[in-house]
């Protein structure tokens, strides 16, 4: 785990959500928000989320709502929503 970055969760009484070591928004709506990475795809699931942070140069994302769930995926699912949107 030498060369990847470090990736942390900091979760604030299911409201706040704080993470490091992000590289990409694969997908995002109020329900759930797919995130990417350097292990794989993070899940977020929950009501009325919203993305009140991001910088994918830094690595770091704050998200507000009722979280009900995080997991994680082994794969990727595609290209990233930033990517489509920016023609990456």
């Amino acid at each position: 785990m030498d060369n990847e970055t470090q990736h942390t969760l900091t979760l604030i009484n299911r409201t706040e959500l704080s993470l490091t070591g992000i590289n990409d928004i694969d997908s995002f709506n109020e329900q759930e928000i797919i995130a990417v990475c350097e292990t794989g795809e993070l899940v977020i699931k929950g009501e009325l989320l919203h993305i009140e942070q991001l910088s994918v140069e830094a690595g770091i994302m704050s998200v507000s709502g009722k979280i009900t769930s995080l997991s994680y995926n082994e794969k990727f699912t595609g290209t990233s929503v930033l990517k489509r949107l920016f023609g990456g």
